[in-house]
């Protein structure tokens, strides 16, 4: 499983990026958003590999959190990989989890190729979708201690809402002061 990819872009589309890695040439499929966020030739995605009976392909992500929003839409019965990073290239990974907590259908119709049905079957099974950003712009030790408390049974949407807020610098005093905000 090819989980990321660090190399350097020969080719750059709005809908695909070519990035060799050591001679070795990979065609990655990125959303919009990640395609303005390849400022520099030397890039590192993000990625998910899907194989099919007829193709192998790699789709790439500039932040763990749309790497996690894309592998949550492609679970659900109907979405598959194009509307899945039709939804990324539209959204992004905050911007998605509000109209998923606001259940707004209204907002998913407008990606290209979702319709009514589609845009409230997305929203049922999305119910309790809540970006992390944890792994993106916090620290090491707050990416650690969300862990910790995931091990110790709470769920990612109130670890994530705890964490919000806490001041604490390593990963043992932001737990304790996480504890506290979860009893």
């Amino acid at each position: 499983m090819i989980v990321a990819i660090d190399g350097t872009i020969e080719k750059k589309e709005p809908t695909k990026v070519h990035i060799n890695v050591n001679g070795l040439t990979y065609e990655v499929f990125i959303s919009i958003n990640t395609f303005h966020a390849l400022q520099e030739n030397r890039v590192k995605l993000f990625t998910i590999q899907i194989i099919r009976e007829d193709a192998h392909s790699l789709y790439g992500f500039s932040s763990e959190s749309e790497k996690e929003m894309f592998a949550q839409l492609i679970k659900i019965n109907g979405v598959g990989p194009k509307v899945g990073l039709a939804i990324c290239s539209t959204y992004t990974p905050k911007s998605f989890s509000e109209i998923v907590q606001a259940n707004d259908v209204s907002s998913l119709k407008r990606v290209p190729g979702i319709g009514p049905k589609g845009a409230s079957r997305i929203l049922v099974e999305l119910s309790n979708f809540i970006v992390n950003t944890s792994n993106d712009s916090s620290s090491p030790s707050q990416a650690e201690a969300a862990m910790a408390l995931e091990s110790l049974g709470f769920k990612k949407e109130q670890i994530i809402k705890a964490l919000t807020s806490i001041s604490a610098s390593n990963t043992g005093d932001i737990v304790k002061e996480a504890l506290k905000k979860l009893k």
